[in-house]
């Protein structure tokens, strides 16, 4: 019985490409592709992949998220992180929305649909060079609604704005914004972001 695979990425050149090659593989079967993390969870719900190969940086729902969301609609459905951002603090954020895998793109086409038998059959699979910068690097310092806070400042978001969409008041906003970019060290909410965004941490 073949693997049946969901794929999310993009960039139409490189989905194109990675549902070629693990359409090659014998036990592998793409059953789905999507562009947007929108469209991961009703794809999902309609082809029942056993694996769903995403790409973190997504338009729309961001990847982490939406696999988290899948995780919870399809607990069958196991999930593979497929994305350029390297970054331990990414790695963390992975490993909390309870993804089976967290593969760079760079690594060779064969590491994929071994990595996607591996998730399948339910182990977990890391790039070890990652993890292991992961295990060194410092835990993120911010609460869940502080992380909140800092992603919607992050797209743009003024305080009255924040304040609507987590049902606070505009001088709560401020005040988080403030206890964050203390924690951070940051000089300012642009400081602040940057370095969350640079360790990964959003």
């Amino acid at each position: 019985m073949a693997i049946k695979v969901m794929l999310a990425e993009d960039m139409h050149m490189v989905r194109g490409a990675l549902v070629a090659l693990l359409n090659l593989e014998e036990d592998l079967d793409v059953v789905a592709d999507v562009a947007s993390g929108d469209d991961i969870l009703p794809t999902a719900l309609k082809h029942s992949p056993d694996v769903a190969v995403i790409d973190i940086d997504l338009p729309g729902t961001d990847g982490l998220t939406a696999a988290s969301k899948l995780h919870e609609a399809l607990p069958t459905c196991r999930t593979l992180i497929l994305t350029s951002l390297g970054r331990p603090g990414t790695l963390r954020r992975a490993l909390s929305t309870r993804v089976g895998g967290f593969l760079l793109k760079d690594a060779p086409s064969r590491e994929l649909a071994d990595a996607i038998r591996r998730v399948a059959a339910g182990q977990r699979v890391i790039d070890s060079q990652l993890a292991l910068a992961a295990w060194d690097t410092a835990e993120c310092p911010l609460t869940t609604r502080e992380l909140d806070v800092l992603r919607l400042a992050a797209s743009g978001a003024e305080a009255p704005e924040i304040a609507s969409r987590l049902f606070l008041s505009t001088g709560t906003v401020r005040n988080y914004l403030s206890t964050i970019a203390s924690k951070l060290h940051a000089r300012n909410r642009v400081d602040a972001i940057r370095i969350a965004n640079d360790a990964g941490w959003l």
